[in-house]
């Protein structure tokens, strides 16, 4: 696993880099907590707490060790983008389709297209390709979920 897939194979390290990013690099830690409980759709201040006590606790020194941020005072101060930032940054809106889903979509069609058409290389393409699709979007889900654990 790359040092970027561990920083960013969580939700909530992924949410503070979005959050610096929009914010010219720099943000009070107090505002980033509330921009991560209300992505996380839990603004309740036991929620709230949470998702402070992890950052202080884990992910802003990890971060910090790997040279992407800096912490002082409570201000975090981005340092670097990491690298393939994007690829992780898969962030769907509620109302918005994954690609994942996209894919899943696709390949659907395509089974039945080779069904109708008796194309059997087709169907089976399609299979691996919704099969895979399927795999990504468990494993996104499950990564989105994880923010309110620490890793």
């Amino acid at each position: 696993m790359s040092p970027s897939s561990m920083i960013l194979g969580n939700d909530r390290r992924m949410l503070l880099i979005k959050y610096l990013q929009e914010r010219d690099g720099k943000a009070d830690l107090r505002d980033i907590v509330d921009f991560i409980a209300e992505e996380e759709g839990q603004t309740d201040r036991r929620h709230r707490k949470s998702v402070y006590v992890s950052l202080i606790q884990t992910h802003i020194p990890k971060m910090e060790r790997a040279g992407i941020i800096k912490f002082d005072h409570h201000t975090v101060t981005l340092l670097e983008i990491p690298e393939n930032v994007d690829v992780y940054m898969e962030m769907v809106g509620k109302h918005d389709i994954s690609w994942s889903a996209f894919y899943a979509g696709v390949s659907i069609i395509f089974a039945i297209t080779g069904l109708w058409l008796n194309n059997l290389p087709l169907v089976i393409v399609s299979g691996i390709y919704l099969g895979l699709s399927i795999i990504q979007h468990f494993k996104t889900y499950r990564v989105l979920s994880s923010g309110s654990r620490e890793e």
